[in-house]
């Protein structure tokens, strides 16, 4: 009887939250280990799907970096990245599209299907849902600012989201690979935080939410912050304690809370149910990020 009251005590803790986010949209970056492991995969199909069932409405956008350069090494192509960026000519974009679009996606889909969802797999092609132009990095000097072009890579301009709100009426579960097409018909690769980001601002979701494979945003003594606003993010990336892989993401926050998404999170996918964990629970278990 005591194992069973616990269980009715975590149901009435989950009530206000269930009650506060049904109907509301949640935007979910889904890379990192909770892309991999097998059991991770199947957790989260698992919370994606009970999200849909109890009224959410969840997009996810993900990434796939390691199986592209997995994929390219075994077609003899060496990956080459500048400043943290894949350079992409077309024989790469081709793999990333193959990849992206094609294995990872339907993999994807097919673990939330198999959980009782209703997935459907998506390219930012698909309705001309992500408009996007090409990327040019910066490489600075003294006496001028040189860019540098690392081919097929772009940057989202624009979001359509009508094809994804005609899914979401109907219940469907939209999975979205992050590959954007120009003026000219050329498909991009584009950083999948990113459009992670600009989905959620395009569709004023109550929630962004970044599954990776650290704890959280740390501080400078290896503390997990359970909250942060705009200004904290500001001055811990000015005082050096937020860089590297964690920048862009941070980035991906608060441009998306710029732009009307209520709140975002930053989640350690590593860790079993853990969307439901930070969501579900009065402690969480992440980085929330607020304006």
């Amino acid at each position: 009887m005591k194992k069973l009251l616990e269980k009715a005590n975590i149901l009435i803790e989950s009530l206000p939250y269930i009650r506060n986010f049904y109907g509301k949209t949640f935007v979910i970056k889904y890379g990192g280990a909770a892309q991999i492991d097998e059991g991770l995969k199947k957790c989260f199909a698992q919370d994606v799907v009970l999200f849909n069932f109890i009224g959410i409405r969840t997009v996810i956008v993900h990434g796939g970096g390691p199986k592209i350069s997995e994929i390219m090494k075994r077609m003899g192509k060496e990956p080459t990245f500048v400043q943290g960026q894949r350079v992409t000519d077309k024989e790469t974009m081709d793999i990333v599209e193959m990849v992206l679009g094609g294995l990872i996606n339907k993999e994807i889909v097919s673990f939330i299907n198999s959980h009782g969802g209703k997935a459907v797999g998506l390219s930012g092609k698909d309705g001309g849902l992500i408009g996007a132009k090409k990327k040019l990095l910066k490489k600075s000097s003294k006496k001028d600012e040189e860019l540098i072009d690392i081919g097929l890579v772009g940057e989202v301009q624009e979001i359509n989201p009508e094809i994804l709100n005609s899914l979401e009426r109907d219940g469907f579960i939209p999975v979205i690979s992050p590959i954007g097409v120009n003026a000219a018909g050329d498909a991009l690769n584009i950083n999948a935080d990113y459009v992670a980001s600009a989905i959620a601002s395009s569709l004023k979701a109550e929630k962004l939410l970044l599954l990776t494979d650290v704890p959280g945003i740390k501080d400078g003594s290896g503390n997990v912050l359970s909250t942060l606003n705009k200004l904290d993010i500001m001055e811990m990336i000015n005082e050096g304690v937020i860089g590297g892989g964690m920048l862009p993401k941070v980035q991906a926050c608060t441009r998306a809370i710029d732009n009307g998404v209520k709140k975002t999170h930053i989640v350690d996918g590593r860790i079993p149910h853990s969307l439901l964990l930070e969501i579900f629970t009065n402690e969480g278990i992440g980085t929330e990020i607020v304006a």
